[in-house]
């Protein structure tokens, strides 16, 4: 493709994903089916990577992320963001619209809006263009998190021409909904880590990660719903919201405008009940005066404007009794302490259990088995006891005591010093450990081994057939006793035993993964593959040397420490690779050692299809080459990579310094 016709068919096919983009994610109304899309989005991705010189920084290929951060830049806000006041009375409601009334009159409108349970964001644009997104903060100042937040997808990266300002600033909430939340929280609690308590605190946590490539792939939402610019184009609040949503951008269908403060009581009445039925969590209702003139009349307080107030819905509570406290082992062998119910109505179901999470909770509530409790669902998606009704606590009535040995092997529990979480330390011999590491062994983000479920897993177990991962790959020699065993045929087995066999082929990082050592999830498996290259070179690590990988902390690096220290770890390792399994990222085998780049430098920047930069770094430097961080004119090579920072591509362009692909540095080292 000529040079000209690429640049017109990028264009084209950034404007049309785009479009694509607003009619899925803001509009709900998508136009073509999700394989159409991919097709559309792999196309634009070959065109930039061929013509970098028309990569665009607001291209939909910008999604993706990439980019590290290992701080965040504090920002002060051009317009402060100042908090609202708030009330859970529906009295001093009647109270704000009288003080409102008695400074501009009784001609007054409210616009009413959900209150979005999330993390406060401003977003300015130039021209049309993205180019900052500050939190929050204090109100004054906030963290520049721009390029995470380009990874939001209901968040326009690039305006279609309009009638907005040529500079203005629109707020809004991050959020994430209930049900991506529930599975995300579930992961993490997978890998030992402890869980969000609430959708709110996950968005903000995702909002400053490190690694855009990681927030990218957290299904991450956004309302907007205040536009702020030196020369407001329009005369009331209700007026910008209908051309926000118009310039493209998403806002919630369920703001509505109010002649009075009865209709504002009555909108707050319905979203009381009808909060439960949307896909996120609201807390309350924003109530502002309409007009703009009206608004700079009544003026702000020192923290506050007085044009607004929140109206703050109460925690959806019930009382129950507490039947019984009993407690779960997870695959890391975590004790979680369970609130065991006498079952009750909350919120549209039906509640009978709640999380206890640990031993701390259980004595901060002086819980006791027997006692009346109040339980609540707010921003909790999890039900939560708050309290005891202790007038309804009988006399007889006894302290809980915590275990102290495990519920399911009696092992003695260890709480390690800084922790809250108590552990059962006997990994090799624990049931629910030993079938919790085989089920995630063989689960679909680790080796996704077709044929296996989590129930085959518990029969061959119980068959004792199966006790530790690397009996997995003995199987096939005990076929005759599985075919004896019930729901089991020869095409079912054969099935099986054929997804064992193709599970060998899985990458490094993903048996990595699989192992389930705990705090490595599949992004710290991902880094440690890329860095330490081989399971070998991860086991003998020091503490020192695995915090030197990329979002290694000290926390991780002790438990892969441990994890390798343990003898029946090591024997587990030499049995897997007498399997055959893959125990060193391919992507490093076999990197040629030559001069070959001796005397040239090089530059890496963007993301790789099959490299990661680690081994592209590694490559060169094994070749004679060497790494360095800025691009000056005397550099060799830029090898460039999908969303290279455009800053970089222009000061190479700018020098006639040659830039390259991957596959062009491997062709210079074959060669």
């Amino acid at each position: 493709m000529l040079r000209e016709e690429a640049a017109k068919r990028i264009q084209f096919l950034t404007q049309e994903i785009k479009q694509h983009n607003h009619a899925y994610y803001v509009l709900s109304q998508p136009s073509i089916s999700d394989f159409d899309f991919d097709q559309l989005l792999s196309e634009l991705i070959t065109l930039e990577k061929q013509f970098p010189e028309f990569a665009n920084l607001n291209s939909p290929t910008q999604r993706v992320g990439g980019e590290i951060t290992k701080t965040f830049t504090t920002v002060t806000h051009k317009y402060p963001m100042l908090s609202l006041g708030n009330t859970y009375s529906e009295e001093e409601l009647i109270d704000f619209d009288a003080r409102v009334r008695k400074t501009i009159g009784d001609e007054v409108a409210y616009v009413c809006e959900l209150k979005f349970d999330g993390l406060a964001i401003g977003l300015t644009y130039k021209n049309g263009k993205l180019v900052q997104a500050v939190t929050r903060g204090d109100g004054t100042r906030g963290d520049d998190v721009t390029t995470n937040v380009r990874t939001i997808k209901s968040i326009p990266l690039e305006l279609k021409p309009g009638t907005y300002p040529e500079e203005f600033e629109i707020r809004g909430e991050i959020l994430m909904h209930r049900k991506a939340f529930e599975k995300l929280n579930k992961e993490r609690e997978e890998i030992g880590e402890p869980a969000y308590a609430n959708p709110r605190n996950f968005a903000s946590g995702t909002v400053k990660m490190q690694d855009s490539a990681e927030v990218a792939k957290r299904p991450l939402d956004c309302f907007l719903y205040f536009v702020l610019a030196e020369k407001s184009p329009f005369k009331s609040h209700f007026e910008s919201l209908n051309n926000a949503a118009a310039w493209g951008f998403q806002v919630s269908d369920h703001y509505r405008l109010c002649k009075n403060i009865d209709e504002v009581l009555h909108f707050i009445k319905y979203w009381d009940t009808e909060r439960s039925n949307l896909s996120y969590d609201i807390d309350g209702i924003v109530l502002k005066v309409n007009n703009y003139h009206q608004q700079e009349e009544l003026g702000f307080t020192a923290k506050s404007p007085r044009w607004a107030i929140s109206y703050k819905f109460k925690a959806q509570e019930a009382e129950t009794q507490l039947l019984k406290i009993s407690y779960q082992v997870g695959r890391t062998g975590a004790i979680t302490p369970v609130a065991n119910l006498k079952p009750v109505q909350l919120a549209g179901t039906t509640v009978k259990r709640a999380t206890l999470h640990n031993a701390n909770e259980i004595e901060r509530l002086d819980l006791r088995e027997g006692d009346y409790v109040f339980i609540e669902k707010g921003g909790e998606i999890i039900p939560k006891i708050k309290g005891v009704n202790l007038s309804r606590r009988p006399t007889n009535s006894t302290s809980h005591h915590y275990i102290t040995n495990c519920p399911e092997c009696n092992t003695p529990l260890v709480r390690n010093e800084g922790e809250v979480v108590h552990y059962c330390p006997n990994e090799s011999g624990c049931k629910p450990q030993l079938i919790g590491k085989i089920q995630h062994f063989i689960s679909r983000k680790a080796m996704n081994i077709d044929g296996f479920g989590d129930e085959t897993v518990e029969q061959l177990y119980a068959a004792n057939l199966l006790h530790t991962v690397a009996d997995i790959y003995q199987l096939a020699t005990k076929k005759e006793a599985i075919l004896a065993l019930d729901r089991f045929a020869e095409k079912s087995v054969n099935n099986l035993l054929e997804g064992i066999e193709q599970s060998k082929k899985m990458p490094f990082e993903k048996v990595l993964f699989g192992l389930g050592i705990r705090f490595v999830g599949e992004t710290v498996a991902k880094k440690l593959a890329k860095h330490f290259v081989s399971i070998q070179r991860i086991a003998t690590a020091s503490i020192e040397e695995l915090v030197e990988a990329e979002e290694i902390g000290e926390k991780i690096a002790q438990s892969i420490h441990l994890y390798f220290a343990e003898p029946s770890n090591r024997l587990l390792i030499e049995a897997l690779q007498q399997a055959g399994l893959q125990l060193e990222s391919s992507l490093q085998q076999n990197i040629p050692q030559s001069t070959i780049l001796a005397g040239k430098t090089f530059v890496i920047s963007g993301v790789f299809i099959n490299h990661s930069r680690e081994a592209l770094k590694e490559l060169i430097e094994a070749n004679g080459g060497k790494i360095v961080s800025s691009i000056a004119a005397k550099l060799s090579y830029l090898v460039a990579g999908d969303n290279m920072g455009p800053a970089k591509l222009a000061k190479a362009t700018e020098l006639n310094i040659p830039i390259i692909d991957e596959e062009k540095l491997v062709e210079l080292i074959t060669n």
